[in-house]
């Protein structure tokens, strides 16, 4: 079972990891490879964006898999 808070908190250290942590391998790989593309091709201006987007994203997957594991019983 994945817990919110460690998903968001894994991907605000590396971004991707909260959702490989998940379960969502491919999506981790995204965000892997896009952030540090940011952080690189802007000059850090956009970097950030992506490192909370993928926290963000890392918690609300987690959320829907702890209310779908909730409702199969």
């Amino acid at each position: 079972m994945s817990s919110p808070g460690i998903a968001a908190v894994l991907s605000l250290i590396v971004p991707g990891v909260g959702q490989i942590y998940n379960g969502y391998f491919l999506r981790g790989i995204f965000w892997l490879i896009i952030t540090p593309g940011f952080w690189i091709g802007t000059g850090g201006m956009l970097g950030w964006v992506c490192h909370l987007i993928s926290a963000y994203t890392a918690y609300q997957k987690a959320e829907e898999k702890l209310e779908e594991d909730r409702i199969s019983g």
